[in-house]
């Protein structure tokens, strides 16, 4: 499990696996709920350069990042080597 500190949004922490070059397992904690999770859902098991493709750049609101952004600065991290796995607990369901 590798774990990114996003900045300048209302989550405060991701977390994801990546199998391969395929995104798996992500879990945002605290931000808005229902938005997260449908990111959750429609890139899991998508190939990492395609969630960044679709994803970077995205604002929210007068933010000049947002949470879909935060998440391919973390997976721009783990493709630069910049992340370290980590044992984690496994979640069951978004943090609030």
């Amino acid at each position: 499990m590798f774990t990114y500190q996003p900045e300048g949004v209302c989550a405060k922490r991701i977390e994801f696996e990546i199998e391969g070059n395929t995104l798996k397992n992500l879990m945002f904690t605290n931000g808005c709920p229902g938005n997260l999770i449908g990111i959750q859902r429609l890139v899991e098991g998508m190939d990492v350069d395609a969630v960044i493709s679709c994803l970077k750049g995205i604002a929210c609101g007068k933010k000049t990042t947002s949470c879909p952004d935060q998440l391919c600065l973390a997976l721009e991290a783990w493709k630069a080597g910049g992340l370290r796995e980590e044992r984690s607990t496994p979640h069951l369901t978004l943090v609030m």
